[in-house]
Parts: structure tokens; C-alpha cells; sequence
């Protein structure tokens, strides 16, 4: 048994063991009660809840107590690599710029001849795709593009974003060794691409590299509190999530390097029987793609030690449930994978571990609703002790909160704090993160309960564009997308009032934000990026910017000032694809 096999099996120990005598010490057997089924009901959802809350703790302070592996400096590769730029819908301008970045960076370091650059767009907007043949033209006038950068669009979408992916390794994968995957919102170094494509030339069993991408370009309340948790805690959580998974890592869709040799052996995806939601394409096909790899032998591995990779996160709650409803369904889409033969059980588990991360939600809720049920009814339980809610809070509480504590103590021993403002800039970041997390996670947890019941329903959620610089959110609108949280939580405080006023100071934590909900998301949408710059929720690229930031900035600049007012009188004739 490796490394990675002893941790999982520890971890898992240790996170089942907890769950059970949380759900056990619940019961309070030893007391003399007799639990009824309203019990027996609430110590199972408690004990399954818990679970998954303490294994994503867990997993954060194996990454706090980790070692650091030092990266090695980026040698000259010598396989070729093309960079693959999947758009939908997206704003051209942008997303060109980005890749007129990147490879400026790449002809600077002498590596022009080792990455071509192939921009597959799906938009389905006549609009967008002139646009994007304007912005073509602007990209092709970059050093040395001609002959390396490449633009086609598919006149039907078939499979989305992995077809589009699958349809460029069939007609034109034989050219390349490697693809390195981006979204249309992701910038990277050139350093960077040059060390995953020497790392994928040095292990010829490796098949899919994947880095921990940091958020930028981030202006409002919610968006900087995401970006400071992708730049400084989720690279603790990843480190974690390395250790435990070894050789059959994740894969998130982007920002990732993959042999496409393995890709093309291992990762065609079925398209599952029946009607969406549950049927037709895979929506999540980053996992099966990774568990199909390491299905056909090939390592799948996160490294988060390698810097330089970035991307952009949504900008207000709304886009952000937009998108996660779309990741729920494909994620639930997996409970027809978790059996597929020839699986490694850790796929598996990473399947049901995808499909937890939003079936979870409506188990809490479950629980919340389960208890004011015993409170309502108190003869049709047996338990009776106050200290129920205390001892639940505090526990929740310090899963939660024990994983950040402990990265704040390794940032603060081995310096790392440094690269955010120091200590106290740190601390007070995080203290931060954690107050308005804890607002907001009731309207979220609402958001994906939601998604979960209209999937059970067979509602197709479809595949909607995501709108990147959608920011402030007015508030008739957030009224308008919310209204129905405010009123559940104004619903469970009433029947708390009336049922056991006692208990209510206990469910204003969920209820309290639940009733606030469109306040919260029309005051998290507010912000101009300089409110906070220097004091709350710095990046670590605020610090030391990251220089493929800086160039992004400057071409971007550059078009926008030059750019003719019409881009749409430009034709599709001048697109181009990859031989």
C-alpha cells in the first residue's frame, strides 16, 4: 500500500469515526433515552453531513502540516504542445487579448516553436462570431503568429465543450504531443507552460497534469473574497488533495496539460441514454475524463507548487449560482458512472464525493427542517437535552474554522504570509472570509438545494453562456432572484417563535441571512476593486503582479484604443484551423 492508499484510508477512518460519534452522542443512548424515528432520522443526517464536513477539513489541514516541494525551474520542452482556447459566447475581445499575452511571453522566451495556439469556438451568436473573427485579425498581426495561431468555429456544438475539445484531438491531435487546456477566462505564464509540457517530456506515463489556478481580476465584495481564498487558502486544500490522491488526481476542465495520446486512447465519452438532466451529454466530463486515464493507466496528478496559472471568476452570487447549477447537474449526471467498469475505487469515490458536494445541501436542510419538526412536535421524540445545539454549532464550527487557523500558522512560520501583507493583513483577511462566508452560505446552500430538486425533477438546467463581466447586481434584481429564500427563512423563524421560542437565537445563523438574502447579494455585487485593495483580501498578484497579467493589460489596452467602432463588419471568411 503507497503513500496516498495509508492517508485516504486514515482520513477516512478518522472522518467516519467523528460522523458516527456525532450522530451516536446525538442519540445520547447512554442517557436512558429511546430514541423515536424523528431521532434516528436526525442522528443519520447528522452523522452523514458531518462526514463530508470533516473530510474537506481534514484535507486542508493535511495541506497546512504538509512539506513544500520546491518547483523545479522550467527547462525547454521538446515535445509540441497546442494551447487549446475553448470559447462560447465569451467576450472576443478579452479572451483574444489573453492569448495575444501568453504568447508574446512565449516568443520572448524563445518557445514560439514548441506552442501553437488553437481557438475553438462553439458561439452560436452570429454577432460574437464576427466579433470574433475581428479579434483574429487583431491576433494575427502578434509576433510570430502566423502559422501557429489557429481559429475555427463548429456550425453545430455537439457535446459542448469536451466535444468541441474531442473533435480537435480527432481532425488535428496527430500533429501535437501534448494540449494544454484553458477557458476562455484563463491566462498562464509561459514559464509555467514550459515546465507542465518538460514535466509531461520527462514522465512518459504521465497523462494529465493539472495546476490550482488563482482568481483575478476581481472587483467586487464577492469576487475578492473568492479570489483571496483560490490565492491563499485553496493551495493548502490542493496539497491536501495531492497527498491523497496520488496518481489518480483530479481534473477541473482548464488549466491543465494532457498527452493527447492518453486523451485520445482513454477519453472518448459516451453519450448516456434517455433525456436530460440525468441523460444525453456529459455536462461534468473533466472527472469521468480523469477517472478514464487512470482507468487506461496513466497518471493523473495536481501539482499545486506550480504558479503562473490563472482565471476569472464570476462576480456576483447570481453568476456564481448560474454557474454551479450547471455543475450540479453534471456532477449528479456521475451516479451512472460510479459502477462503470474497470473504474479505480478511487474514481469512484471521487464520483460520489462530487455528487455529496451538492446533495449535501439539501441534507442539511433536511436536518434544520427535521429538528424545528422535534421542536414543533416534542412528544414524538426522545431526546430532550438543550445542549444539542451548542455542542452541533461549535462542532460544525470547528471544522470549519480549525483548517483556516492552521494555515494562517504555517503562513505566518514559513513566510508565506508575507505575499499578502504580513501577519495581521493575513488574520484579519481571513477573520474576514469567515464572516461573510458564514453570511452567505444560507442563500448558496438555498441556491443548491434548488438545483438538486429541480434536477430530481428532470428540469434540464442546459448549459448557459456565463456573462464574466456581469458585476453589480441592482437590487430589484436580486428581489426578484431571491424572494423565495427570504421567505423560507422568514417561515422557519415564525414556526421556531411559536413552537420553542427558546430555539430561535440558535436558527437566526441560517434563518437571519436566508431573510436577508437579496440584500446580500445586491450589497456582496457592490465595489470598484480599489475599496479594500491594501487592507482586506488581497491577492497575492496585487502584491507581485504576475507579469502575463501586466502584458494581458497592455494588449488589451492597446485593441480597445485602436479597434475600429464596427468589429461586426468583419466576415467569417478569415478564419483559419490547424492542419
Amino acid at each position: 500500500m503507497g503513500m496516498a492508499e495509508r492517508l485516504r484510508a486514515a482520513m477516512l477512518a478518522v472522518a467516519a469515526a467523528a460522523s458516527i460519534a456525532a450522530g451516536l452522542a446525538f442519540l445520547d443512548l447512554i442517557g436512558g433515552n429511546r430514541p423515536s424515528a424523528l431521532d434516528w432520522m436526525r442522528s443519520t443526517l447528522l452523522t452523514v453531513t458531518v462526514f463530508w464536513l470533516l473530510w474537506g477539513g481534514l484535507t486542508g489541514i493535511l495541506g497546512a502540516v504538509a512539506p513544500v516541494r520546491k518547483p523545479q525551474p522550467w527547462t525547454r520542452p521538446r515535445g509540441m504542445t497546442a494551447v487549446l482556447v475553448p470559447i462560447y459566447n465569451e467576450d472576443p475581445l478579452e479572451t483574444f487579448a489573453r492569448i495575444a499575452a501568453m504568447n508574446r511571453q512565449l516568443v520572448e522566451l524563445g518557445l514560439a516553436d514548441r506552442f501553437h495556439f488553437a481557438i475553438l469556438s462553439d458561439s452560436t451568436s452570429l454577432e460574437v462570431a464576427a466579433e470574433e473573427a475581428a479579434a483574429f485579425e487583431l491576433l494575427l498581426r502578434e509576433p510570430q503568429a502566423a502559422g501557429r495561431i489557429f481559429y475555427r468555429r463548429r456550425e453545430r456544438n455537439v457535446g459542448r465543450k469536451a466535444g468541441n475539445i474531442e473533435d480537435f484531438i480527432a481532425r488535428s491531435g496527430g500533429a501535437y504531443d501534448y494540449a494544454l487546456i484553458l477557458d476562455a477566462d484563463s491566462l498562464m505564464e509561459a514559464a509555467t507552460m514550459a515546465a507542465m509540457a518538460a514535466r509531461m517530456d520527462q514522465d512518459g506515463r504521465l497523462g494529465l497534469l493539472q495546476t490550482v489556478p488563482e482568481v483575478i481580476g476581481a472587483h467586487t465584495v464577492f469576487a475578492r473574497m473568492m479570489a483571496f481564498s483560490s490565492s491563499y487558502l485553496s493551495p493548502y486544500f490542493a496539497r491536501g488533495m495531492a497527498l491523497l490522491q496520488g496518481k489518480e488526481g483530479p481534473y477541473w476542465g482548464h488549466n491543465a496539460i494532457v498527452r493527447v495520446r492518453a486523451f485520445a486512447q482513454c477519453c472518448g465519452l459516451p453519450v448516456l441514454s434517455g433525456r436530460p438532466p440525468y441523460g444525453g451529454h456529459i455536462l461534468s466530463h473533466d472527472y469521468v475524463e480523469a477517472a478514464l486515464l487512470a482507468r487506461g493507466g496513466w497518471k493523473v496528478e495536481v501539482d499545486p507548487e506550480l504558479g503562473g496559472s490563472f482565471e476569472h471568476g464570476p462576480e456576483n452570487m447570481v453568476e456564481h449560482a448560474k454557474r454551479d447549477r450547471r455543475w450540479c447537474q453534471g456532477n449528479l449526471q456521475h451516479r451512472r458512472l460510479v459502477f462503470a467498469p474497470g473504474l479505480k475505487l478511487w474514481s469512484r469515490f471521487t464520483f460520489v464525493q462530487g455528487i455529496m458536494a451538492y446533495a449535501v445541501s439539501p441534507l442539511w436542510l433536511a436536518l434544520l427542517a427535521t429538528s424545528i419538526l422535534a421542536t414543533v412536535f416534542p412528544d414524538r421524540g426522545g431526546i430532550r437535552w438543550d445542549a444539542t445545539p451548542l455542542v452541533l454549532g461549535l462542532g460544525v464550527a470547528g471544522a470549519l474554522l480549525l483548517p483556516k487557523l492552521a494555515i494562517v500558522i504555517r503562513g505566518a512560520i514559513d513566510g508565506h504570509n508575507r505575499r499578502f501583507g504580513g501577519n495581521l493583513q493575513v488574520a484579519l483577511s481571513v477573520l474576514a472570509e469567515v464572516v461573510l462566508s458564514t453570511l452567505i452560505a444560507p442563500v448558496l446552500l438555498a441556491f443548491q438545494s434548488r438545483a438538486v430538486i429541480q434536477i430530481l425533477l428532470g428540469l434540464d438546467g442546459g448549459w448557459p453562456a456565463t456573462e464574466r463581466d456581469a458585476r453589480r447586481v441592482p437590487l430589484w434584481t436580486a428581489v426578484k432572484t431571491s424572494w423565495w429564500i427570504s421567505l423560507l427563512g422568514i417561515a422557519a423563524i415564525i414556526a421556531m417563535s411559536i413552537a420553542a421560542p427558546r430555539y430561535v437565537a440558535w436558527l437566526l445563523p441560517v434563518a437571519g441571512p436566508a431573510v436577508l438574502a437579496p440584500v446580500i447579494i445586491w450589497a456582496t455585487s457592490l465595489g470598484d476593486g480599489s475599496w479594500a485593495r491594501g487592507r482586506l483580501f488581497t491577492s497575492r498578484a496585487e502584491h507581485a503582479p504576475s507579469p502575463v497579467i501586466a502584458e494581458n493589460i497592455r494588449v488589451l489596452s492597446a485593441w480597445q484604443n485602436d479597434l475600429p467602432l464596427d468589429m461586426g463588419a468583419t466576415t467569417l471568411e478569415t478564419t483559419h484551423a490547424p492542419a
